[in-house]
């Protein structure tokens, strides 16, 4: 059988994949718990692209306290791949599934991604936070986040964006200033 640069036969799930299917894209890797980081360094091996943002905190024990560098989407890395290579990834001790909706992979967009680390190696502080769809939608205008959309929330008398992935249902909080913000649209209502 002639394999054609238009269409790759895939035994395993009996369909064909288009070029589309060749494009690399950026997908969620769900992991066990607290095995992000293994996970990361087993793609590194394997010369798959990956990301695992990250985020510095402080935690205390009665004898001592330690900087450490926490997952900023606790149970998921990032991966960066064709969809005939999913087999490489879910090869990976650790790596739980690739998520997705209906048996269907589903691509994060790229802007998300490119955002997030363009915003992390540009020295902004995140923490993570509650995952939220109500609430005022802004894009901020200018800095390292500059193009990111997200949810502007008031913490600690400051104002703060909530950025949320959607498909794994996260968010990360970063400090921001007003005037670096633009307002998307109207507030959307709570669903309660």
């Amino acid at each position: 059988m002639a394999v054609s640069a238009v269409q790759i036969f895939v035994p395993r799930d009996r369909g064909i994949l288009s070029t589309d299917s060749l494009q690399l894209r950026w997908y969620a890797a769900y992991t066990c718990a607290n095995h992000e980081k293994r996970v990361r360094d087993q793609l590194e091996q394997r010369s798959v692209e990956s990301f695992l943002p990250v985020y510095e905190t402080v935690r205390r024990w009665k004898d001592r306290r330690m900087h450490l560098q926490l997952p900023l989407f606790p149970g998921y890395v990032f991966v960066r791949m064709a969809l005939g290579d999913r087999l490489r990834v879910l090869q990976v001790p650790s790596v739980v599934r690739l998520v997705g909706f209906d048996g269907h992979l589903s691509p994060l967009p790229d802007g998300e991604i490119e955002g997030l680390k363009k915003g992390l190696t540009g020295g902004v502080l995140a923490e993570p936070h509650p995952f939220l769809s109500a609430g005022r939608r802004v894009r901020v205008k200018a800095g390292p986040l500059a193009g990111v959309e997200g949810i502007v929330i008031r913490r600690k008398n400051r104002l703060r964006l909530v950025i949320s992935l959607e498909l794994i249902q996260r968010a990360a909080m970063v400090e921001v200033d007003a005037a670096d913000l633009e307002p998307l649209g109207k507030a959307r209502a709570s669903r309660s």
